[in-house]
């Protein structure tokens, strides 16, 4: 194909893209308001899964988080509704897009590092929608839980905006399923040779300071929050080691056929 042919393609694969997360923005926006209330506003009450289950084994009862909800602007309410109908339309439409991301990328491989790639779409969807799971159930929850909790002095009251809240939220919950395609970032990266898994090994050490940066940055400044988020973490930087090291060995096997 010529250059205009590659991008003629590549604006196809856009639009359809595009098409697709306009149908689910859509879906959801049908459902709006059940969505906020059961998906977005109940994080903040105590009968939340997380918050029950953390009461159940681990004896952390919380009680209802004292916070209000209002909109600031004129258009706060429906700027926010819009938001989270294309992020959500984002995420549910992942694996097409990526599909539609890798067809474009996949006729310019070498047949070996085709066959070396077979299930990505199918990998990368399942590792983004655990992340998203997590940053659901886990990460979300107890940024709400502590910022909603934390006071300075009770003569001041939480009353966030939806804004406020909602932007947290959401990044927090869609950066942690980019975040948990950390095996399929190291498995690609040592397929086009830019690390190994000895450099993973020798900086792993280096890795647990920054993994603990990570999770300070992504949830409450409290201890227990960063040990909840760094345990999967670094489970997936040693995943990212193992997958490394198996794409270097079959690299390694089909230069010595």
């Amino acid at each position: 194909m010529t250059f205009l042919g590659h991008l003629e393609e590549l604006r196809w694969r856009l639009v359809r893209s595009a098409a697709v997360i306009l149908i689910f923005a859509i879906v959801i926006w049908s459902f709006q308001e059940w969505i906020m209330d059961h998906f977005f506003l109940s994080m903040n009450k105590k009968d939340f899964i997380t918050f029950r289950l953390m009461c159940d084994y681990f004896g952390i009862c919380i009680e209802e988080i004292p916070i209000k909800m209002q909109s600031m602007t004129m258009g706060g309410q429906f700027s926010y509704a819009l938001m989270m109908s294309f992020m959500g339309g984002v995420v549910v439409s992942f694996p097409f897009i990526f599909h539609q991301i890798w067809s474009f990328v996949k006729p310019g491989l070498k047949l070996n590092e085709i066959n070396a790639t077979k299930g990505i779409v199918f990998y990368v969807s399942l590792l983004f929608f655990i992340g998203i799971i997590f940053g659901y159930f886990v990460v979300a929850p107890l940024s709400v839980q502590f910022f909603g909790s934390y006071q300075i002095s009770k003569q001041i009251e939480n009353n966030f905006t939806i804004s406020s809240y909602m932007s947290t939220v959401i990044s927090t919950i869609f950066y942690s399923g980019l975040l948990f395609l950390l095996p399929v970032a190291s498995y690609l990266l040592t397929r086009i040779g830019i690390i190994t898994p000895a450099f993973l090994r020798k900086f792993r050490k280096h890795s647990i300071v920054a993994v603990l940066i990570l999770a300070a940055i992504i949830t409450p400044p409290d201890v227990i929050s960063q040990i909840i988020v760094s345990i999967p973490i670094f489970i997936l930087y040693e995943i990212g080691i193992l997958v490394s090291a198996r794409a270097a060995k079959k690299m390694a096997d089909a230069s010595i056929l």
